[in-house]
């Protein structure tokens, strides 16, 4: 199981070894930069997935394994 964390909480979920790293990778800006991100980051990431800027945390069967931060957009 993989999820995206933020704050503690459990804000996304998956267990199929793919969606989350994608997700995650594009939250922290390594997928798509520039204007595209910051859309991305204010209509995606906060106004339907219920992120907010900070720090997050992709988690691997309950263990950390990489650290990003969602910028305020």
């Amino acid at each position: 199981m993989e999820e995206i964390r933020q704050n503690g909480k459990i804000i996304l979920h998956s267990d199929d070894g793919i969606s989350i790293k994608m997700i995650f990778k594009n939250l922290t800006g390594k997928n798509f930069q520039g204007q595209k991100y910051a859309e991305y980051i204010r209509h995606i990431a906060i106004g339907e997935m219920g992120f907010s800027p900070g720090i997050i945390e992709h988690c691997r069967d309950g263990e950390v394994i990489g650290k990003g931060k969602i910028p305020n957009v």
